[in-house]
């Protein structure tokens, strides 16, 4: 029994029908040549061997008694894998517009709270001969980081499906789903205890993290005349409004190499590429339906409080806020913009690590989001309230070396994520054996289908502008020379 963290449970309680709270991956494999076999089957057969190896598919929630404390995990011992694991064959000619048209109403629907929270589904009927694959897992028990460790579980690195040890015996007295009340209770105040135990121990770890980021913060003010790294309310956008549960998806592929190479090249990381391509295309597709505001659209972007080599299948993330400068014309001046905000952020980020990820349980905590997260919906308080952000902007590097999953080897790997109240727009990036894989994720009453495709096209259209940019070497000699 696993009681769930402050931070997973929100995911569980902020989630309504509007607002589905999994995040998912679409696969693309290529079948071996020749294949004759019937590879839902074998997809179905070796997830059945090795559930057991990841703890997020072999588990459960158990609530608390009237809510009082966050939902326990527990084993599930009777896992229906023909529930959990389905086939779905795509009409004819099956093009990649119809696929990512079935993600995004597959993405759409809940999961069933009373069975461990995940589905996968074996797309055929591909026009260019290739399997499909879409996973989704509630995001209470995944984050993006432990999704990839997850993959690393499921998946193997060659084409022989290596031979995994089965699982050990179960003992009696297993736990059961029915959970006693008073069980439930003394595991809440005993999780309780331990988590203010910490909190305790971290008193003077938290005093040094909070002076060192003052610190860094105070090393960030920018000159008179300068852009402030301080970053204001964002303007109100399409985007800052209370959604639906209907949805758009689309994808995008870029090679790694370049974007690096780019970067390199122009004074900034993948990070900076990615925020600047966003950047452009908003920007574009906004001021084409002239609805750009005059101040800068901001991204929230989520990072890592995940230690090196920490593989728990839990969330350990916070958000930061960078500034996509769009009301800056000149690209090589909003390309130094958003570096520098994106930078800036990072650094206070790393020297608030020690605190940020902190379990603060609340008595009650459960009700109280819930009822906050229908009131968001149902009121529209997304649309008038001030917002903090415009758009969801996610990077997660992923498996850097080519996967397979039952002998077929994969292709692509496009993140599918949530967009929210208030944020109808998620782009989410990860790397997958040399290649940039976006995966766009919205509203679709919001961005529909056919706006989400056109997005693309100006993000295609942006990173080759950016492509134009001079050398920071030759920008800076031509500074100099002026």
């Amino acid at each position: 029994m696993d009681q769930l963290s402050g931070m997973d449970a929100s995911f569980l309680h902020l989630e309504t029908p509007e607002t589905p709270m999994h995040v998912g991956s679409l696969m693309a494999f290529e079948l071996p040549e020749g294949y004759q076999g019937d590879y839902y089957e074998e997809v179905k057969t070796m997830l059945g061997k090795r559930l057991h190896l990841a703890s997020v598919l072999c588990r459960k929630l158990a609530q608390m008694p009237f809510e009082l404390a966050e939902p326990v995990w527990i084993e599930d011992d009777d896992i229906d894998l023909d529930y959990h694991v389905r086939s779905v064959t795509l009409r004819r000619p099956g093009t990649m517009a119809q696929l990512e048209q079935l993600i995004a109403r597959l993405h759409s629907t809940l999961l069933d709270r009373s069975r461990p929270l995940w589905e996968m589904y074996v797309i055929e009927g591909l026009e260019n001969g290739q399997v499909a694959f879409y996973s989704k897992a509630h995001h209470s028990g995944v984050d993006g980081k432990a999704g990839v460790e997850l993959a690393k579980v499921l998946y193997d690195v060659s084409p022989q499906m290596r031979e995994v040890p089965p699982p050990r015996r179960k003992r009696s007295g297993a736990v059961s789903y029915q959970l006693g009340v008073t069980e439930l209770l003394q595991a809440a105040v005993a999780n309780s205890a331990q988590q203010y135990r910490k909190l305790a121990d971290l008193l003077p770890t938290a005093a040094k993290a909070l002076t060192a980021a003052a610190t860094v913060l105070a090393s960030q003010r920018t000159a008179g005349g300068e852009r402030s790294l301080n970053l204001g309310l964002a303007p109100r956008t399409i985007f800052n409004e209370s959604i639906t549960n209907q949805r758009s998806y689309t994808t995008l592929s870029l090679p790694l190499a370049d974007i690096k190479e780019l970067g390199k090249r122009v004074g900034g990381t993948v990070n900076t590429i990615v925020m600047a391509v966003c950047s452009v295309a908003l920007d574009r597709f906004l001021r084409e339906r002239d609805l750009l505001p005059k101040e800068p659209l901001i991204a929230v972007v989520p990072v890592s409080l995940r230690a090196e080599g920490d593989s728990a299948m839990n969330n350990q993330v916070s958000m930061v806020r960078v500034d996509l400068a769009t009301d800056i014309k000149e690209l090589p001046a909003r390309f130094k913009a958003i570096h520098a905000s994106s930078e800036a952020a990072k650094a206070v980020v790393r020297e608030l690590k020690p605190v940020l990820g902190v379990n603060v349980p609340i008595t009650g905590s459960p009700w109280l989001m819930t009822g906050l997260a229908s009131l968001l919906g149902r009121s529209n308080f997304a649309g008038r309230a001030p917002a903090a952000g415009n758009v969801l902007i996610s990077n997660v590097p992923g498996p850097s070396m080519p996967l397979y999953m039952a002998g077929a080897r994969m292709v692509h790997y496009h993140p599918v994520s949530i967009p929210y109240h208030g944020s109808a727009l998620n782009i989410t990036v990860q790397s997958y054996a040399g290649l940039l894989e976006f995966g766009l994720t919205a509203c679709r009453r919001v961005l529909s289908q056919d706006e989400s495709y056109e997005l693309v096209e100006h993000l295609r259209a942006a990173l080759r502008e950016i492509e134009a940019l001079p050398p920071v070497e030759r920008a800076s000699g031509s500074a100099t020379a002026a």
